[in-house]
């Protein structure tokens, strides 16, 4: 009998700019002492608020943007085989979803959460994302009625 000697791979968060970016950074006392790697657009505030921290740049705009979607697919691909996260994380919007898929793929766990604004429907990257997420977080009572199998964290911001 082998011992698995492969080590796990860094935490993959994957954002767009502004208010997703926003939420996943609120979870910095969680991963702030985790190896990590962030997918993001390389946009001024993308890199003003992420300094330092390990970045590799996503394609936008990815609303109903068919070449952006394949291009991420294709970044995401690439960057999932090389670096084998041992956990994606998400806030939204549209970049996470090649990643949740080809994570679902690898039998990579997910999680996915539904951002703050968003109380009275589920956004779009959440309902793409459902399929392919291992665990939903949501923040407000009311969205768990579109996301009945989803965790009640409360508010992040």
């Amino acid at each position: 009998m082998g011992t698995d000697t492969r080590t796990a791979g860094p935490i993959l968060l994957v954002s767009s700019q502004g208010g997703h970016l926003t939420h996943l950074l609120a979870l910095r006392p969680w991963w702030e002492d985790l190896e990590r790697l962030w997918v993001c657009p390389e946009t001024p505030d993308v890199v003003d608020r992420l300094g330092d921290e390990r970045l590799l740049r996503s394609h936008h705009p990815t609303t109903r943007n068919i070449p952006n979607l394949l291009r991420n697919t294709v970044l995401a691909a690439r960057l999932m085989l090389r670096e084998r996260p041992s956990l994606v994380v998400s806030a939204g919007a549209g970049v996470a979803v090649p990643f949740f898929v080809l994570a679902w793929l690898m039998r990579i766990p997910t999680v996915f959460i539904e951002v703050y604004d968003r109380v009275d429907t589920p956004t779009m990257t959440g309902r793409l994302c459902g399929p392919f997420t291992t665990r939903r977080l949501v923040q407000w009572p009311s969205q768990l009625e579109f996301y009945p199998d989803a965790h009640l964290v409360g508010p992040l911001l």
